[in-house]
This record gives C-alpha cells, sequence and structure tokens, in this order.
C-alpha cells in the first residue's frame, strides 16, 4: 500500500459555520469580549523575559476552544483569557487583543485536528466522525503537541485510549490495535534504514554467537484484531468514494451508504515495512514473529530460534524447512541490517 502522505486540505473537526469565519474580524466582535482594564504588558528585554512572553501566549494559542469555536473566558489554570491576552498583545481600532489571539487560538485547533482526522482512518471508521472528534480533542488536551512536526501528532494516541477507555468503548481494544497500526505506519514510512545483511556476512558465523539486527524502520505487531485487512477495506472504499475506482454515480451511491464492518476479534501478528519507497503489511506465523521478536532484543541466533520454536506443537526437526522460508523471505526483503 502507498505511505501516508502529510499533505493537508480544508480543515475538519471544530469547522466553523459559513460565514463565522470572516465574522471573527468584524468591528462589532469586541462585544465577545470586553477590553479589560488595564493590564500591565509583559516585556521582552531578556532571553528570560522572551521565553515567558512565548509561553503566555502559547497558553492562550492552545487553550481548548468553547463547542461554539470561540476561545474560552479563562484558560486551563483558571486565568481570564482576556487578562492574559492584553499582557502579549494589543488592541486595534477593530479587535480586542483576544480577539486578535482567537485568531491563532482556532488555526491552532482546526490544524492539529484536520491532521490527526487524515492520520487515523481507521479509527474514524470505527468510531464515526462525531465519536473521532471527541476523541482526537480529548487526546489533544491531555496530550497537547509538542513535537514541531504534525509527523509526530498520533504517537500517544493508543496510550490514550488504553488510558480512558470511555472515549473509545465498547471498542476500545480494537481502537487501541488500530492506533499501534497507524502509527506504526508513520514510523516505518520515514524510519532509519542502515546497510542490509547479506549472505556473504553469514559465512563462517557461529549461530550461537550469532547476533542479527533488524532495521529500524521494521514494526512488529502483535495485535488482537486483524486490522491489516480492515485498513486495506477502508482504503479502497476511500478510493472508490473519491472515483478513482469508478465513476458510476449508482456504484458511489451505493458503495457510499455501506460501511466496513468491525473486524472480529482474532490474534494477528503482523511486520509493516516498506519496500521500494512503499509500505506494505506482512503477516507472520505467531513462531516466526517469536523468532523476530527475540533477534531485536539482542538475542543471538540460537536463542531466538529456540525462543520461538518450542512455542509450536510440531516437533522442532519438522520446522526446518519453514525456518529456511522465513529467513530467505526475509533476507530478501532486506530487514536484516548490519549491526
Amino acid at each position: 500500500m502507498s505511505a501516508p502522505t502529510k499533505v493537508r486540505t480544508a480543515p475538519v473537526g471544530r469547522v466553523s459555520p459559513p460565514g463565522e469565519a470572516n465574522a471573527i474580524l468584524s468591528p462589532t466582535r469586541g462585544a465577545a469580549f470586553p477590553r479589560p482594564r488595564s493590564v500591565r504588558p509583559l516585556s521582552v528585554r531578556s532571553r528570560a523575559e522572551l521565553r515567558a512572553l512565548q509561553r503566555a501566549t502559547l497558553a492562550i494559542t492552545m487553550n481548548p476552544l468553547t463547542r461554539a469555536h470561540r476561545t474560552a473566558r479563562t484558560l486551563s489554570d483558571g486565568t481570564p483569557a482576556r487578562a492574559a491576552a492584553a499582557r502579549v498583545a494589543k488592541a486595534n481600532d477593530r479587535l480586542t487583543a483576544l480577539e486578535r489571539l482567537e485568531i491563532y487560538n482556532r488555526m491552532y485547533w482546526f490544524r492539529v485536528l484536520d491532521s490527526l482526522h487524515e492520520d487515523c482512518p481507521g479509527l474514524r471508521a470505527a468510531l464515526g466522525e462525531r465519536r473521532f472528534l471527541r476523541l482526537a480533542e480529548a487526546f489533544l488536551e491531555k496530550y497537547p503537541s509538542e513535537y514541531w512536526t504534525l509527523r509526530d501528532l498520533p504517537q500517544r494516541l493508543a496510550r490514550f485510549i488504553r488510558e480512558e477507555p470511555r472515549w473509545t468503548a465498547p471498542h476500545t481494544a480494537l481502537c487501541e490495535d488500530i492506533a499501534r497500526f497507524e502509527w506504526a505506519q508513520v514510523e516505518v514510512y520515514d524510519g532509519a534504514a542502515r546497510p542490509v545483511f547479506t549472505v556473504d556476512d553469514l559465512l563462517g558465523a557461529d549461530p550461537a554467537k550469532l547476533r542479527l539486527a533488524l532495521q529500524p524502520y521494521l514494526q512488529l505487531l502483535d495485535l488482537r484484531y486483524p486490522v491489516d485487512d480492515y485498513l486495506i477495506a477502508i482504503r479502497k472504499r476511500e478510493a472508490l468514494l473519491r472515483g478513482d475506482a469508478s465513476n458510476a454515480p449508482t456504484v458511489l451511491r451505493r458503495h457510499r451508504d455501506s460501511k466496513v464492518p468491525r473486524p472480529r476479534r482474532a490474534p494477528c501478528w503482523i511486520a509493516v515495512h516498506r519496500h521500494d519507497g512503499k509500505i506494505y503489511f506482512k503477516r507472520l506465523d505467531p513462531a516466526a514473529f517469536q523468532v523476530l521478536a527475540a533477534l531485536r532484543a539482542g538475542r543471538t541466533l540460537e536463542r531466538a530460534l529456540a525462543a520461538g520454536i518450542p512455542r509450536a506443537r510440531k516437533p522442532r526437526e519438522d520446522w526446518a524447512a519453514p525456518v529456511q522460508g522465513w529467513f530467505r523471505s526475509w533476507m530478501e526483503l532486506g530487514w536484516f541490517c548490519r549491526r
């Protein structure tokens, strides 16, 4: 499958009603945020004071919006928003200081919600748009962005789902698996790659001492649901709705009204990897997954094989051909790298 992109389009999530985005610039909006009494603005005469100004501005910019998509009257710490704004911005002939900062407050929230909306198609499908929006808002309030790039925004989403299951119940386990799977694709897309380990590197190696390293971008997931098939079905449906697969109106209407059913619980072991710049999913035998996990943990080849094969019911001698097939495939895909 193709790699996820970071191209953003129109804002989603807390989208303003028609005309509201421009209404904020109206000179009559001052009634919403009366001008505060005299407040001493922050001065910037040192680096410490500059940092204080930046933090004060950031506190307003990242403060959660109200349900009406407006800046809240108080900040998270209880400080009146208009007094806080007067310390970092000046009013002009049309807008109060808070109204000016409200523009950035709304831009911030629309942007990060838009980013999560694009990066999490599986979660949106499993929860529906409204429940996903509530989940995204609650997540960003607890774990606001601390990164210089939107790429890293969803990395703690699976953790949040596990910590606060009320946002995803009764599908919390499924949603956690989906969040892990979707984040794994982000890491695979631009994760580091090291020089590939070749057959020549095996010459004369002792299995009892040989340690094989896995490519940093390779992601190993032990999941409770087959979310790989679920995500593939969702992407196919979205491609059809975009007209990529068919332009027939009757076909599009039929698929627009249909939803991809949530997968039933079934253990699933998946390797998410890339090849020639594209992301792929590969199902793994449970024993093969244990071998790879042991190699990643730094065990020798001999101990990694011992960690995986005893979990199977077949005698160890019956595993020679399958194990050879695994390693042949993994070598061809370039999963092993030099330590």
